[in-house]
């Protein structure tokens, strides 16, 4: 199970395991570009068994939906990976306006936050014992998120989340973790893309020298839900080349 599974790290994701020979359900908000992300997997991995479902993660209502759609497979969820995400607009949030600014923030817990817990608090009864569970943090969660004060504070929330969940599905034999990544080329999080030198710059805070790809991610979270993976539990993984301040 994947959700924000319609591009990027989601949808990257979600071919790891299609390759990999696993069923996958893929989620995301958008019919329509969720399908074309199924296609796209559908055609570079032959024989891939994916499917799309497409569900709103930060409405409570798609709790229910989504039960009752993994129910009717008959088969136990052996992987649930929590990619959906959004930065929300910051315009107005530099003022006096504290109201677009509490806006900016319920909208950046919304998408960042709720998401992971609807889609985990719905499946929790559906899950295989000896699962695994992944929440995609960011590294904004402990730098800041720049010009959004919200986003990096709701990523952040999911590292509570994650030792909470560790600590309660330990005896069911599911691991619980977060991955932190770094700047991913490849991705929605910056809209139509960073200008060219805010994109120079985040590379060069890379001690490797380049931006992360979907796939680096996709790997990791692969990796911790394997049976090799198995064993670390209510971690933060950061991924992002080594990067730094100051560069």
């Amino acid at each position: 199970m994947v959700t924000g599974a319609s591009a990027g790290i989601g949808k990257a994701t979600a071919k790891r395991f299609a390759e990999n020979g696993d069923k996958v359900l893929l989620i995301a908000r958008q019919e329509k570009r969720l399908t074309e992300a199924v296609r796209e997997i559908e055609s570079g991995v032959p024989g891939a068994d994916v499917q799309p479902l497409a569900l709103d993660m930060s409405d409570s209502g798609s709790a229910d939906a989504l039960r009752d759609h993994v129910r009717s497979t008959g088969l136990p969820v052996g992987g649930l990976l929590c990619c959906a995400g959004a930065v929300p607009p910051s315009e107005g949030t530099d003022g006096d306006d504290v109201g677009a600014v509490l806006t900016e923030w319920q909208d950046a817990y919304r998408s960042n936050v709720l998401t992971s817990v609807v889609a985990v608090e719905s499946l929790l009864p559906l899950m295989a014992d000896g699962g695994g569970i992944v929440l995609y943090s960011s590294i904004a969660a402990y730098r800041g998120s720049g010009g959004t004060g919200g986003y990096g504070a709701a990523k952040a929330a999911l590292h509570s989340y994650v030792h909470f969940l560790a600590t309660r599905l330990g005896p069911r034999g599911i691991n619980a973790n977060a991955i932190a990544p770094g700047y991913v080329a490849g991705t929605d999080l910056f809209g139509d893309g960073l200008p060219a030198a805010q994109e120079n710059k985040l590379v060069r805070q890379t001690a490797l020298g380049r931006a992360g790809d979907p796939a680096d991610i996709a790997e990791l979270g692969f990796y911790l839900c394997s049976k090799p993976g198995g064993y670390i539990t209510s971690q933060i993984l950061q991924i992002n080349g080594g990067s730094h301040h100051g560069v």
